[in-house]
């Protein structure tokens, strides 16, 4: 099975070919640059790189969310694109999900934090108690939400276990974390802190295993809560 993974929803654009058990290429940039600029190139650079025949792609696993508003509908726009030009369907893969699958078999909890302002992160807590033939024995213990640090804290206090924190919420709340954790903490090393397209698409490979594929037309986004834009409005009384 041969697997295209994008992953936009952050800071960092990657994109990732991965072949049964292989990662073939990856490429991944977090400097001063937008998707838009970025995310085709990047897809044009690895299958060059490689000689892929995209005709010989099963699928495109996208990070579908949450994340940067503005990144997830670049990333959806272009995988929508590819996957109509292709003619192969899409595997939305939860962007928490894809943040945790990169820290494989960590015997903590796993806790993805990407900072939403307002002191908020989006968030989800895992572990990998679960049977590998799923995937990966990812077990997911609360479900992506965006929620405020102190409260995130409460939550991971009450449930007593080490946690290893990954995302760019690190280094913005590692310090306030500290602070309020009573449990023992631990932040994720720069190689594997950030989106991976590669773990994107390894868990694409799973869940399209188990019939989560869907239609370009059929995938959106996961946003979690409302853009600054449509808070504005609803103030506004618009």
């Amino acid at each position: 099975m041969k697997i295209l993974g994008i992953d936009s929803s952050g800071m960092v654009a990657s994109a990732a070919i991965v072949e049964d058990d292989v990662t073939i290429a990856e490429y991944s940039v977090n400097y001063k640059k937008t998707h838009s600029e970025t995310l085709l190139p990047m897809v044009d650079a690895i299958v060059s790189m490689t000689e892929t025949d995209l005709a010989t792609l099963d699928a495109i696993a996208v990070a579908a969310g949450p994340g940067s508003f503005t990144g997830l509908r670049i990333g959806m726009a272009t995988v929508k694109g590819l996957a109509l030009a292709l003619d192969v369907p899409v595997v939305p893969v939860p962007t928490c999900d894809a943040l945790a699958f990169g820290l494989y078999k960590t015997p903590d909890l796993l806790c993805p934090i990407m900072d939403a302002r307002r002191n908020q992160v989006y968030t989800a807590i895992y572990d990998f108690s679960g049977e590998s033939s799923t995937r990966g024995g990812l077990v997911c213990h609360m479900e992506q939400s965006a929620m405020d640090v102190a409260d995130l804290a409460a939550v991971l206090n009450e449930r007593g276990e080490a946690v290893t924190f990954t995302g760019d919420g690190c280094p913005v709340f590692r310090e306030k974390l500290s602070e309020l954790l009573t449990v023992p903490a631990t932040f994720a090393p720069a190689h594997v802190n950030r989106q991976r397209a590669a773990a994107v698409a390894t868990l694409g490979m799973y869940d399209f295993a188990s019939g989560k594929a869907l239609s370009g037309d059929d995938v959106k986004p996961i946003y979690l809560r409302k853009s600054q834009a449509e808070r504005e409005r609803e103030a506004a009384g618009l």
